[in-house]
């Protein structure tokens, strides 16, 4: 049994390999890391042995950080390397979102992430202005016509990711940037 910090598992239990199963019969191809509170330490021995997995089947490795870098509780499991996708959250952090028609921390903030060795980085926003209350959301107009523009540029762009469906189907906001996207 694994133990790191306040999680606990049987690593079999997502490769379908062990009589515990708390998922049932589902299995998983991978575990995504949305730490927001607690200590830092540790995420990457999990995510080196979580790694280890993948040759018996590929364990896909995805991180949700706050846009501020460092990201006091993944910043050490990002910089192994193993992660296949970084999900940013550009919201609810002043220094580095969307605020009153200005792009620029937003951009300055994406062009710092996208140095991270991952194999793509998405842009985490909000779906709506309620789905922030400490702000970030960026106008549907605002996002296509100059974030877009200059994110995908990248090479690790790896699209979009909302927050969340519940307010997205409020607003429609998916639906007036797919075509961008």
């Amino acid at each position: 049994m694994l133990n790191y910090s306040s999680i606990r598992f049987s690593p079999f239990c997502f490769l379908g390999n062990s009589g515990s199963r708390p998922l049932g019969d589902a299995v998983l191809d991978g575990i995504d890391f949305d730490i927001e509170s607690g200590g830092g330490e540790h995420w990457d021995e999990l995510a080196r042995a979580l790694n280890g997995f993948s040759s018996q089947r590929k364990v896909y490795l995805s991180a949700a950080p706050q846009c501020i870098i460092p990201d006091q509780q993944l910043d050490s499991a990002i910089k192994t390397g193993l992660f296949d996708y970084v999900w940013v959250q550009f919201y609810n952090n002043p220094s580095c979102q969307y605020s009153s028609g200005n792009t620029n921390n937003l951009i300055s903030s994406w062009n710092q992430w996208i140095t991270v060795p991952a194999s793509q980085v998405f842009m985490g926003l909000p779906a709506s202005e309620a789905a922030a209350p400490s702000g970030g959301f960026v106008p549907a107009d605002v996002l296509t016509s100059q974030v877009l523009p200059q994110i995908k540029q990248s090479s690790k762009y790896g699209g979009l990711m909302l927050w969340s469906r519940f307010f997205d189907l409020q607003n429609n906001y998916s639906n007036q940037i797919i075509g961008n996207v």
